[in-house]
């Protein structure tokens, strides 16, 4: 039977979700959960109410709590991870730190100083957590949903003959809105999604054979439509495609909706997660101050309904019974996307059966969606090469680079808010230990001051002439 390692298992989120859908699954009777997390408060509670699931739906199973992650890894088939590295006291400085700076960030943990930072606690963490399974268990699947997702995929796609794959519900979650918008059932719509996680696009939206885009965009030019999903929107207006995350997330990812006061207010204001400052780190704050004064589980319903929309227990009960299930994942790019880099993490449709991942080669993303996704993949991939290279100088760059926060702040900004949090953070960073970023100073120019003559080339000032007499 499935012996199944949850790394984080004291998530109250995913948790209590996860293991709800496995035990909700037949063909995963008779499995062994591992739950492990780093301290008892939380596992604890969780590693109770598992049993009560398990107890009051007569389901055949069995659960352990540890606190040891090789213990728990130890001839493991599939190894779970919903890590947060630094907790909630970490994400308040991701979160807080930019915002005193002018950087306004909603949800703070994919891109952004808020995701760059998360990615920089998260690798080292994971990398620590393959390493032991390349030990413990070398032939377990990793299913990751720890967040940053396509930095932590690029990471991991860096250590040899590792199974993984990044899970995330963009897709299954915006499928129910396009069906809405379009007004046809969302399992009668065939799609096709490819890019990266949380910014991936709908390449293909029919019903029949129809093509639904005219249908879509003609919608999101009706007031009723657009204030919906106002950022998906514009997006769609300006890109042509629809994209897998909410307006909140989206907002963060580009330069144009959170820089100042009136993009926000013209395109931010809905509640929570549509956009809200700091929504998301408020709601994990909430939780958090919740399990610490109660048990929430406590008076949680063990009875187990239907599954949720996580692709988590279908990838295991294909590979249980060979019953071939399609999901959209986050793998490395071998050539899967063949515009954007390879070696970095994209997300793209994939089968699982008995015999692993097959990724589907999509070919080349429409150009202008592809560019977009290379604003971000910039960032990630500096913000990767900064763990490997110990770099801290490469982490102001990746910051410097994230769209939004190049169009909030100046290089010196950007270096001084970079330099706080590596240091308010130092404790979740030890691939930097011992090491600063550069100090630049600000240079001053008197008024009186005269500028340089420079020799030029006889030809550039040829060139420079005619370019002034151009200009007049």
């Amino acid at each position: 039977m499935a012996k199944i390692a949850l790394i984080g298992a004291g998530s109250l989120v995913f948790g209590k979700t996860l293991m709800a859908d496995m035990l909700a699954t037949p063909a995963l009777a008779g499995s062994e959960y591992r739950l492990m997390a780093l301290t008892r408060t939380r596992l604890d509670k969780m590693h109770e109410f598992v049993k009560r699931m398990i107890q009051d739906n007569g389901v055949e199973a069995s659960a352990v709590a540890t606190t040891d992650r090789r213990e728990a890894l130890r001839g493991a088939d599939y190894v779970i991870v919903m890590i947060q590295s630094g907790g909630v006291e970490e994400f308040r400085q991701d979160y807080e730190i930019p915002f005193k700076y002018g950087v306004d960030q909603c949800i703070g943990d994919t891109l952004g100083p808020g995701g760059v930072f998360r990615a920089l606690r998260h690798i080292p963490a994971l990398l620590d957590i393959a390493r032991d399974m390349r030990e413990l268990c070398p032939d377990a699947l990793l299913l990751n949903y720890a967040n940053p997702m396509a930095m932590c995929g690029w990471a991991l796609g860096r250590v040899p003959g590792l199974r993984f794959v990044g899970l995330c519900h963009g897709v299954q979650t915006t499928m129910d809105l396009i069906a809405s918008y379009v007004d046809v059932p969302k399992d009668q719509i065939d799609f096709l999604a490819a890019g990266i996680n949380h910014m991936a696009w709908f390449l293909k939206l029919e019903h029949d054979g129809r093509d639904l885009y005219p249908v879509l965009k003609a919608n999101f030019e009706k007031p009723g439509y657009y204030v919906n999903d106002k950022v998906r929107g514009e997006v769609l207006r300006h890109f042509g495609y629809f994209m897998t995350e909410s307006s909140g997330h989206l907002s963060e990812y580009l330069p144009y909706f959170r820089k100042n006061r009136m993009a926000l207010d013209l395109y931010c204001d809905e509640p929570a997660f549509g956009g809200e400052t700091g929504a998301y780190y408020r709601y994990c704050a909430m939780l958090a101050e919740k399990f610490a004064t109660t048990d929430p589980l406590s008076i949680e319903s063990t009875e187990l309904g239907p599954r949720s929309a996580e692709y988590c227990s279908r990838i295991l009960e294909a590979r249980e019974t060979d019953r071939v299930f399609r999901l959209n994942g986050n793998i490395r790019n071998d050539r899967f996307i063949s515009n954007l880099p390879e070696g970095c993490c994209v997300e793209v449709p994939i089968d699982v059966d008995r015999g692993g991942l097959h990724p589907l080669a999509v070919g080349a993303l429409p150009p202008q969606c592809a560019a977009l996704n290379m604003t971000n993949v910039l960032v990630q991939g500096l913000a990767v090469e900064a763990h490997f290279q110990e770099d801290p100088e490469l982490v102001m760059q990746a910051v410097a680079l994230d769209p939004l926060t190049a169009a909030t702040l100046t290089l010196k900004e950007i270096r001084d808010m970079t330099a706080e949090m590596l240091q308010a953070e130092a404790r979740w960073l030890p691939q930097f230990a011992g090491k600063t970023l550069r100090t630049v100073p600000t240079i001053y120019i008197p008024k009186d001051v005269q500028r340089r003559e420079v020799p030029l080339d006889p030809a550039l000032a040829i060139a420079n002439r005619f370019g002034k007499l151009a200009r007049m």
